[in-house]
């Protein structure tokens, strides 16, 4: 089988977690058998990746992609961006989305319901006497 990463995606990484300071000794990597949809598949095969940052203790785990090898890509990508956002101290762009998304579902207060509808009702008004005379 051919290996389903490129080779620049590779070494992009390797600069990524070299510029981190991760080495591949700090590293514990396991391959689990992962859990869900899948059937037969999924409970046979052990294409789950675990990955234990020593040092820091973080711990990601991931099962998104059928090929063990790009879940291992995968692995190191989430964990170098939980060590950044460890290290930086700000919020990632994942965790902002995850806001933005939790603000924008979030339910209107009654009183800005109760705005928007005059607003409306503003609207309709002014539009009403933008028509032509007669004809109705």
């Amino acid at each position: 089988m051919q290996n389903p990463i490129n080779p620049e995606k590779l070494t992009a990484m390797e600069e990524r977690m070299a510029a981190l300071g991760i080495t591949e000794g700090e590293l514990l990597e396991k391959f689990v058998r992962g859990s869900g949809a899948g059937g037969q598949k999924i409970n046979k095969t052990s294409s789950c990746v675990f990955l234990k940052h020593l040092p820091s203790g973080i711990c990601v785990k991931c099962q998104l992609d059928r090929s063990r090898e790009m879940n291992r890509l995968l692995a190191r990508r989430e964990l170098c961006e939980q060590l950044e956002t460890l290290r930086d101290g700000n919020a990632s762009a994942k965790v902002q989305a995850i806001e933005k998304l939790r603000r924008q579902k979030r339910r209107r207060s009654q009183r800005s319901k109760q705005r928007s509808i005059a607003d409306k009702r503003l609207l309709s008004v002014k539009k009403s006497l933008r028509r032509a005379p007669g004809g109705d």
